[in-house]
């Protein structure tokens, strides 16, 4: 399958794969995922891959229904200043395409942070790592296998 699903398989955790016909001509991956699987899109989450203070790569998990402030992560991740990465960094250190990044299985694991709206769900829906396909799982299960923190993430 993809890197993504192998480490959720490993794990042993519960979680459901979702397969959908992506349209090559879609740049709203994760509204394309909501819509195609009949999904609530504050479960679907983007997985955006950020520079903090010109130097640290960071993965923010956010729902495609909001924005990621630039201000929390940076502060999340101990720094002043965050920038959205270059995107042939971001397919280089992760091993994903844009649209496909999976905050599970990354070639280098990143530093990761969810937003805190993950806890109202039973399950949410990420990137399996590549465009049309989810990994749904629960959002304690996604910050165990990342290493990452619930936190406040989204632009007010």
């Amino acid at each position: 399958m993809t890197p993504g699903v192998d480490a959720v398989s490993k794990a042993g955790i519960s979680h459901a794969i979702h397969e959908y016909e992506h349209d090559p001509g879609s740049t709203e991956y994760g509204n394309e995922a909501a819509e195609k699987l009949g999904v609530d899109p504050a479960r679907i989450f983007k997985t955006l891959v950020v520079i903090v203070d010109g130097k640290m790569l960071a993965v923010g998990v956010v729902p495609v229904t909001g924005m990621l402030s630039m201000k929390l992560i940076a502060r999340a991740a101990g720094g002043k200043k965050a920038n959205m990465a270059d995107p042939q960094e971001v397919q280089r250190r992760t091993g994903y395409v844009l649209g496909g990044v999976s905050p599970l299985g990354q070639k280098n694991r990143l530093k990761t942070f969810i937003d805190a709206s993950s806890a109202a769900f039973d399950t949410i829906y990420v990137s399996a790592g590549r465009r049309g396909l989810e990994i749904e799982l629960s959002p304690e299960d996604l910050a165990r296998l990342t290493g990452g923190r619930q936190v406040p993430l989204q632009q007010e």
